[in-house]
């Protein structure tokens, strides 16, 4: 099915349809104007042209930072764009606790930590600590929300035990290091450790987050759930909602009264 006109659009710059676009790298060549007519060849095989270098640095003797500008005439087709839709409402931090108090009648525990080599608990600490992010308070402010925040380069083999330890009901995992894919070998490998550390359907919930993750990739990662850039502790909140307790009860019917009408 050919998509509608509406749906397809081209990059914006100077006006409407120009198709200019910015891009930004690096590439491993001392600073010079050599340096600058390969960027501008890459551009070109990116599908740039003309290509601008409108900006280059040197990061060190033997590599340059390169900024370039410049139209392409790829159109994006809006039909054929598919993400991770949120399937669950937004709660508040008052309806969160009186979900969890009615309906799982004990509070919700909440394991977290960076694993691997990462130190960067920057992430979690957004989602877990009271300070929260984004004028958002984070889960230590929920009263029915016990959280275990373990911090940065926590092993896997002590992650699954704390989680065992603690009986938890959901494991967040940070992971804001990306280089060589290590955000993906940890989260497999936490996903792993977990399956074979429980019970077939007795695991903790496993959610994984930080800025460089696919968020239609959990189950790629054998993890329930992966949260991206910008993601505030209600997102985080209201997903344990959904995703742990029980379905709320349906409303009583009205009894019947046993009058007549006229």
């Amino acid at each position: 099915m050919t998509a509608k006109k509406a749906d397809v659009v081209r990059p914006y710059g100077d006006t409407t349809g120009d198709g200019m676009v910015q891009v930004s790298f690096t590439l491993p060549v001392p600073h010079s104007k050599r340096a600058e007519g390969a960027a501008a060849q890459l551009a070109e095989k990116m599908g740039i042209s003309p290509a601008l270098v409108v900006h280059s640095k040197p990061m060190g003797p033997d590599f340059t930072f390169f900024v370039v500008y410049g139209p392409v005439h790829h159109l994006v087709d809006l039909s054929a764009v598919h993400v991770v839709e949120r399937e669950y409402p937004l709660l508040s931090a008052k309806e969160v606790n009186a979900a969890v108090k009615s309906r799982l009648r004990r509070k919700l525990v909440v394991v977290g930590a960076c694993i691997g080599t990462d130190a960067h608990t920057v992430g979690i600490d957004a989602i877990l600590n009271i300070k929260g992010f984004a004028g958002e308070k984070g889960l230590e402010y929920y009263r029915e929300i016990r959280v275990v925040n373990l911090g940065a380069q926590v092993l896997v083999p002590d992650l699954v035990e704390r989680a065992r330890a603690e009986k938890a009901d959901a494991v967040l995992v940070s992971q804001v290091v990306t280089q060589k894919d290590a955000h993906l070998h940890n989260s497999r490998e936490m996903s792993a450790a977990f399956r074979e550390a429980y019970p077939a359907g007795r695991r903790p919930l496993l959610v994984v987050g930080g800025p460089r993750f696919a968020e239609g990739a959990a189950a790629d990662l054998g993890v329930d759930r992966v949260f991206g850039k910008g993601t505030t502790p209600g997102e985080v909140a209201s997903y344990l909602v959904h995703a742990l307790l029980p379905a709320p009860a349906p409303a009583a019917a009205a009894r019947p009264t046993g009058r007549k009408s006229a």
